[in-house]
């Protein structure tokens, strides 16, 4: 009889085990769809065997709990490849936005700051016009409205990188807050898996705890080291602590040079930032690299063009007899240029197309004014003075030694040079996040054909078990009764 009860036991046992185990499978069919669920798969474990005569005597299986079948290594290179995919995307998002104020608008014959290489052409060509009848007032009057469409342009391409600026500070201010409820949460999950699974796998809390780490590696270049008790601690890439096990370690901002400026406790970490990744570091990237980039060569652009025409035409004389003025307001330095240009002259008179002491009717200097366009290194500049006081040798230039339309034209393949590379990286990125992903989802996500195959295999271990109670319930009765098929079953 002490047989047949051990016998009831194991299979009582593998009964409970087989109903467990079909629980974490159909726990895994209903979660096939949820957002960061990862499969779990029954742990088997057996019982302590027992030792009759020497004899060990097997006493059947438990079913422990269920294990989440994860790769901490891939998670983590997945994590490492979306913070960088993230910053590129939104780096390539501002790039696009910069390139299209410099795109010539094809569909219409309305002039924007896409259209600066013809507004150049289109200035010293007046020069040419002008040259043919210097005394004509109409022609006087297409000089400076080209001067003032020329201005007006460069002007509102400035201050269109001033309001974007402006913009991707407020957007990377934003990521603050997120970043601060996502290191949060990560530090109140530490503490939940440490207390509840020291020494394991702590299923749906790890769940949440790495949705979390995703959503943060988007936000910002981050390191993850794990700890004692299933912990973790985060930094940035430039290690300041941002998660210690239960305590976070929250990210503010300070306004510093009229942009904001993060930090973690007293450390500013702006620069890091903008090289660790996550869309932060895509904000950071654009605004504080790309921008200031494209508005110093648009101002070198604008101060070499306004100093050049105003430096030839104070040499000759215009139509009042005197020495030529300033065609165009003259900045003391190159820095802001763009922003502040404009036509200072308001009387056409006042264009000094003649030769010094020549007549009205000459065009010489009208000629000299038309040729800044094709100089690389303007003679009218060897020895001038600058207004901020710095005097161009001879050879010198303002323009890095080309004319005012070959260096736009070099400005603007620069700039479509970088959004082409940060296109391709960001391509190459999103394509490794994708194979990562893969990777990740074959391992640990929920596929219905094998939760099918595996309820399928405890369904028929759960009716053997089940045929052997029936066998053994039949074998009790028949001992009960010695053998006689009577009242007992």
């Amino acid at each position: 009889m002490g047989t047949i009860n051990s016998a009831f036991s194991i299979i009582s046992g593998a009964l409970d085990a087989d109903q467990a185990a079909l629980g974490v499978v159909s726990n895994n069919v209903a979660n096939a769809n949820t957002t960061g669920y990862t499969r779990e798969t029954p742990n088997w474990q057996e019982n302590q065997p027992i030792d009759i005569g020497g004899v060990q005597s097997g006493t059947g299986v438990t079913e422990t709990g269920a294990t989440s079948v994860r790769d901490r290594v891939l998670l983590e290179r997945l994590d490492q490849q979306q913070q960088l995919a993230s910053a590129s995307s939104t780096r390539l998002a501002a790039l696009n936005t910069i390139e299209a104020l410099f795109t010539p608008d094809t569909g219409s014959t309305s002039s924007k700051a896409g259209d600066i290489g013809s507004d150049i052409t289109g200035f010293f060509s007046s020069f040419s016009s002008l040259e043919a009848n210097p005394t004509n007032n109409a022609l006087r009057q297409q000089v400076l409205s080209a001067a003032s469409t020329l201005a007006g342009d460069l002007s509102s391409a400035a201050a269109s990188l001033g309001s974007q600026k402006a913009a991707l500070d407020q957007e990377a201010s934003g990521v603050t807050s997120q970043v601060n409820a996502l290191t949060t949460s990560i530090a109140q999950l530490n503490l939940q898996i440490q207390s509840t699974s020291p020494n394991g796998d702590a299923g749906t809390l790890e769940d949440q705890r790495q949705q979390d780490l995703s959503q943060l590696s988007q936000l910002i270049g981050i390191n993850q080291v794990t700890t004692e008790n299933n912990g973790l601690s985060i930094t940035t890439t430039s290690g300041q602590t941002l998660v210690s096990e239960g305590t976070a370690y929250q990210l503010t901002t300070g306004m510093s040079g009229g942009v904001t400026h993060f930090y973690v406790g007293t450390t500013d970490v702006t620069k890091p930032l903008m090289s660790g990744g996550g869309q932060l570091g895509g904000y950071l990237q654009a605004r504080d690299g790309d921008i200031p980039t494209t508005l110093t060569q648009l101002d070198q652009l604008a101060f070499g063009i306004s100093t050049e025409v105003n430096a030839q035409n104070a040499l000759g004389t215009d139509l009042n007899g005197t020495s030529g003025g300033d065609l165009f307001s003259q900045s003391t330095q190159a820095e802001g240029s763009a922003a502040s240009m404009s036509v200072k002259m308001t009387d056409p008179n006042g264009i000094a197309a003649a030769a010094s002491g020549s007549g009205s009717g000459d065009n010489a200097n009208a000629l000299a004014m038309a040729n800044l366009a094709s100089s690389s290194d303007p003679p009218v500049l060897n020895g001038f003075t600058l207004p901020n006081g710095q005097v161009l040798a001879a050879g010198q230039t303002l323009l890095n030694g080309k004319t005012p339309t070959n260096y736009y034209s070099m400005f603007v393949t620069t700039l479509g040079s970088t959004v082409s590379q940060v296109q391709t990286e960001n391509t190459a990125q999103n394509a490794s996040v994708t194979q990562l992903q893969t990777q990740s989802n074959a391992l640990s996500g929920v596929n219905l054909n094998d939760e099918a195959s595996a309820m399928m295999t405890i369904e028929r271990s759960y009716q053997a078990a089940s045929k052997v109670f029936t066998m053994l319930d039949t074998l009790m009765a028949s001992a009960l009764n010695l053998g006689s098929q009577t009242t007992v079953s």
